[in-house]
């Protein structure tokens, strides 16, 4: 089967390696060096929201995870697409529990079988001293890659804010390659 599947172009989804959000708090320090970004303490998973029961279940089970933490704040929207954001803040010098919280909600929706619902986990970051920039540390689940986002406006983007973070972080972690796939999120509630 695998002969025919590359000789008529057909390919294997990349399987998401959720532990790569563990290298975040890493990529962190680096971004705070070498560009002045430093962690919003906001992260924010996007999922296309199923219907019925288990749907509903899981969703609540990952929202179970992160109430249960006193120190981290939850909320829920929809975005203008029919996206389900599920968003949780956490004080900005522990980015370390907020990649595990957002690891928690992914691995709980994804053990329930609604992995290919997934679709980004988004990390907020500002510039240092009071600087306006902002960035979200994209995690595509489909690609298994990470991209930075950095929007100015309404739908403007600082694309060589966008280009410094890629040159950074290219050895820290896994860099979605394609910059035609690195969508702007503007409903994100993690910048």
């Amino acid at each position: 089967m695998k002969f025919l599947d590359a000789l008529l172009g057909r390919t294997k989804p990349v399987q998401p390696d959720l532990d790569a959000l563990f290298a975040v708090p890493a990529a962190a320090t680096t971004l705070q060096a070498a560009l002045g970004l430093t962690p919003t303490g906001v992260g924010a998973v996007c999922f296309k929201a199923a219907e019925g029961q288990a749907a509903t279940q899981a969703q609540s089970d990952a929202l179970s995870l992160l109430t249960a933490d006193c120190a981290a704040q939850v909320a829920v929207s929809q975005d203008e697409y029919g996206y389900t954001w599920i968003a949780t803040r956490h004080d900005p010098d522990d980015l370390a529990g907020l990649v595990t919280d957002l690891h928690a909600v992914n691995s709980t929706l994804a053990d329930a079988g609604y992995g290919p619902s997934l679709l980004c986990t988004v990390i907020g970051f500002t510039g240092a001293d009071g600087e306006r920039r902002r960035l979200g540390l994209v995690y595509l689940f489909k690609r298994g890659t990470f991209y930075p986002f950095s929007p100015t406006g309404a739908h403007t983007r600082d694309n060589a804010l966008e280009l410094q973070v890629r040159a950074q972080l290219g050895g820290e972690l896994p860099v979605e390659g394609d910059l035609g796939r690195w969508f702007p999120i503007w409903a994100t509630p993690a910048l």
